[in-house]
Parts: structure tokens; C-alpha cells; sequence
């Protein structure tokens, strides 16, 4: 079954990347509008989520799917996919290279497949469940090795769905930050879980995402070596949308910082 959803995974990421290649750069600004906050959507969202949709739908029309910019599916099914178009929207509307398509796919709540295509680089993150993690067909692996926090890249995202938590955020980020002192916040959550995946950083943690944010970066992760979770280490993370990810040691020294900041204060807490 996964060798099907994971050619319709690749096929719909390259198709809606082709999109936002296609427009990166020549936004109007009647393209782009506010959903909430400091949540914004273009055009460019909506047209690349149709052809990801199309090419799902022409395969599997049966099957349900949660995507960012469209109703939740009504179905009541197995077969889940989880679609972000365009992960990275403010940096695509100034012009910031670090933007990309994720499509997740579950079966039974359990992650299968990921793509995740970065149209800029040509870049063509993939996993299967139980076959590796690969980056345009070469095969990647988390950081190796007992390396912890200490001298490792951490990436991270700013609350920007969950302002009134921001002060909680704050302290997770200066306690992780003690222990590193190296983070960087690029704009995309789903690039932020590739890189990870692939040895550029060594873990990541963010609040409030969404499960298309996530789905197919975790499973990147976890079929290349490594440990997916959220805050507390609980198995939750896309319900929760509290996210912690990286190498086994780092993803454990990231859980063992954020539990005491966290316990009590979020969904999924102990």
C-alpha cells in the first residue's frame, strides 16, 4: 500500500511546488490577505492546494483529507492525508527563501508517508514508514552519535498562533538556548523537521502548529533515526500540536528541559 501513497505523495508535493516556483516573487497585492492575527494567505496557497487536492482525489477519492486551506473533510475514514500547500506563507509573500509543500499520510492514525518538496532547492524530502528517509533518493540519517545539546543547531518557531503563551515560550526558548546557544527560527516548521531529519540541525521544538505542519517532518524524522513527541514525550504531538523532535539524545534532553516548563500548562501535560 505505501509504495502508491507514497508516488501520490511525491507527485502532488512536486505539483504544488511547481506552483509556488512559478510565482515566488510576483505576489499582487490583492493576492494576499489576513486570516487572523499575523496568520496571512495568498492566492498562491489556494492554487497550489487545488493541485495537490486533484492529485490526491484523482487516486484516492475515497479517502479523507485535512488540509490547511479547505474544510476538513466530511468522511469518516481510515485513510487520512494531511496537506500544507504552502508552509512558510509570510516568507513566501516577502521574498524570504525558506517556504515548501508537506503532505502527510495516515492509516489508522498512524503516520505512513511524507514528502516534503522544496521548490527553490529542487530538494524532495520522502519516508515510508519502516523503508528509511531519503532527500531527493539519497538516504539521510539524524545527527549520529551520543552528541546532546551542547554544540548542536536547534531550530525553533515562534508562537505566533498562541501569543498569550508567550512568556511560557520565552522560558522554554532561554533554558534551551543556555544549553545550546545555537538556534535559529527560519519561518517553516515543515523544512525545520527536514533539516532535522537530514543532520542540518540537530532537534527542533515549536507550540500551536497544526497537524499538517507536522505530519510528514515527524515521520522523516522517525525513519531516519530519530525521536518525535511532544513536550512531555507523549505520543500526542499532532493532536496536541506540541512538537519535540531530533537525535534519540537530543530529542531526550529537549523533553527533560520543556516538561518542567510546560507541565500543567498545555494539552497532552502531566
Amino acid at each position: 500500500m505505501n509504495d502508491a501513497y507514497r508516488k501520490t505523495a511525491v507527485e502532488a508535493a512536486l505539483a504544488g511546488g511547481n506552483v509556488l516556483a512559478a510565482n515566488v516573487g510576483r505576489l499582487k497585492r490583492s493576492d494576499v490577505r489576513r486570516k487572523g492575527g499575523v496568520d496571512w494567505v495568498t492566492r498562491i496557497d489556494h492554487l497550489s492546494e487545488e493541485r495537490i487536492l486533484r492529485v490526491i482525489r484523482r487516486r484516492f477519492p475515497g479517502d479523507a483529507i485535512v488540509a490547511e486551506e479547505s474544510a476538513p473533510a466530511a468522511s469518516v475514514c481510515d485513510r487520512q492525508w494531511f496537506v500544507d500547500p504552502l508552509d512558510g506563507t509570510v516568507n513566501f509573500i516577502h521574498g524570504f527563501p525558506m517556504f515548501c509543500v508537506s503532505i502527510g499520510f495516515a492509516h489508522k492514525g498512524v503516520l505512513q508517508v511524507g514528502a516534503i518538496y522544496d521548490p527553490l532547492r529542487k530538494e524532495l524530502f520522502t519516508a515510508s514508514r519502516g523503508q528509511g528517509a531519503y532527500l531527493n533518493k539519497k538516504r539521510i540519517s539524524v545527527i549520529a552519535g551520543g552528541a546532546g545539546l551542547q554544540g548542536v543547531l536547534v531550530t525553533t518557531g515562534f508562537p505566533f498562533r498562541a501569543s498569550r503563551q508567550i512568556d511560557l515560550y520565552l522560558e522554554s526558548f532561554r533554558r534551551v538556548f543556555m544549553k545550546t546557544g545555537t538556534i535559529r527560527r527560519a519561518g517553516s516548521a515543515a523544512l525545520d523537521l527536514a533539516y532535522t531529519a537530514c543532520g542540518r540541525a540537530g532537534g527542533f521544538w515549536e507550540m500551536a502548529l497544526s497537524p499538517w505542519d507536522m505530519a510528514a517532518g515527524a515521520l522523516l524524522i522517525q525513519e531516519a533515526g530519530g525521536r518525535v513527541s511532544n513536550f512531555f514525550g507523549g505520543p500526542s504531538y499532532l493532536s496536541d500540536g506540541h512538537i519535540a523532535a531530533g537525535s534519540r539524545v537530543v530529542h531526550k534532553e529537549l523533553v527533560r528541559i520543556l516538561t518542567p516548563v510546560f507541565r500543567g500548562k498545555l494539552a497532552g501535560g502531566r
